[in-house]
């Protein structure tokens, strides 16, 4: 396993002083943060002589988290340790203007025979009878209907 040491600048410890002392900063800044300073053997080190098990006893962080922490601050920087990575996953909206207007008119349409008002499940089911959409679950036929303020109890 590769150790990786830490030396920060003067300005660095100064930024990661200001995460901790003040501001509002995500969980993952303020750990990296804490693990970075106690982590330094630099010449601005409060304690050169630490070692990974006694910070990973005081922050109440995996030994593993610590490195992983290192290796990301060697690796790709001071910037980049303290914020995440943006997720690789798209996340493409499968309902459309177009679609929730179609769910829209079906819900203020009469409901089939024998049902006194239209369901999530009768709405995404007619949905996809209809053909105006592949598949569709009944959580986002509810979302849609949400968003436009229409109620089924109305």
């Amino acid at each position: 396993m590769i150790h990786y040491t830490i030396k920060l600048s003067k300005t660095e410890v100064d930024d990661l002083r200001k995460i901790i002392s003040k501001g509002s900063h995500t969980s993952q800044a303020f750990r990296a943060a804490y693990i970075l300073l106690n982590c330094d053997k630099g010449d601005y080190s409060a304690d050169p002589e630490i070692k990974n098990s006694e910070i990973s006893r005081v922050l109440k962080v995996g030994e593993r988290t610590i490195d992983r922490v290192k290796k990301k601050f060697i690796e790709e920087g001071f910037d980049n340790v303290l914020d995440r990575r943006p997720s690789p996953q798209n996340y493409t909206k499968k309902v459309d203007g177009d679609i929730e207007a179609k769910l829209v008119s079906l819900c203020c349409s009469e409901p089939p025979e024998g049902f006194a008002k239209w369901s999530l499940r009768l709405l995404a089911d007619k949905m996809v009878e209809l053909k105006y959409i592949d598949y569709i679950s009944h959580v986002t036929v509810g979302e849609v209907l949400k968003k436009t303020n229409l109620s089924l109890g109305k």
